[in-house]
């Protein structure tokens, strides 16, 4: 068991028999009384997110997850298909559960499955991808005063953002946490 004080950004645990995962955590103290701990955490079974206020002192029973490096290998539409890169294994998880981020997965990138009990209930992307361009908007330089972007479409669907002189058939590196454009490749 650990406090809710010790909660952060990424810790799994249960509550009331479910499986949650913290995505957001801000520590409130009013002028009086106990500090109240707002959360905005997410159901892993169902992926359904709750907004949760503890109060300092409550307790909930953190988890381990264990994580295996997988690669990606196709997706049918319905499902992910993956190896993994130890015991060659190949787990299935549903587009359903990747949502969008079904977008920065191409043959073969690498990313994290983490399971509890056996069942796979969470994956960690890579922090950045490569991805080519495949169609971009007409854009004309002076266009703008400062900042000039254009839309890019990459091979896996993805839309992107990017500076002017990027054309179809550059390789981008995109931050898959915020989905901006970082540099060419």
């Amino acid at each position: 068991m650990i406090d809710v004080n010790e909660l952060r950004k990424g810790t799994t645990f249960t509550m009331d028999g479910e499986l949650y995962k913290v995505l957001q955590y801000q520590h409130h103290k009013p002028g009086r009384g106990k500090a109240i701990i707002r959360t905005t955490i997410r159901n892993l079974r169902t992926g359904t997110n709750v907004q949760k206020n503890f109060i300092s002192g409550d307790r909930v029973q953190e988890i381990r997850v264990e994580g295996r490096m997988v690669q990606f290998l196709y997706s049918d539409g319905d499902f992910c298909h993956f190896m993994d890169l130890e015991t060659f294994d190949q787990p299935i998880l549903s587009a359903a559960t990747l949502g969008s981020d079904v977008q920065y997965l191409k043959e073969g990138t690498e990313l994290k499955l983490l399971q509890y009990e056996g069942d796979t209930i969470d994956y960690e992307l890579p922090t950045t991808v490569e991805m080519e361009v495949v169609d971009s908007e007409m854009a004309v330089a002076g266009d703008t005063a400062t900042g000039a972007t254009k839309g890019l479409t990459t091979e896996t669907g993805l839309k992107v953002r990017a500076p002017l002189f990027v054309n179809v058939g550059d390789v981008i590196r995109v931050d898959t946490r915020t989905g901006e454009y970082l540099s060419r490749a």
